[in-house]
């Protein structure tokens, strides 16, 4: 009985690394539209810019 559970068990976990991956992967493709986007992408080259000529 105590194998039962186990084996049933065993198929969970790869269903959870499963949708971790797939939230993973979507959270990623909604930062880079985010960082890519015309306005976000000016403030980071500007700060990026500031940075390298010593500004606050």
């Amino acid at each position: 009985m105590f194998t039962r559970l186990v084996r049933r068990d065993a198929g969970m976990v790869t269903s959870e690394y499963a949708v971790g991956v797939i939230a993973a992967v979507a959270f990623a493709a909604v930062l880079y539209k985010v960082v890519t986007s015309g306005q976000v992408s000016e403030e980071l080259q500007g700060i990026v810019g500031r940075a390298l000529n010593g500004q606050t």
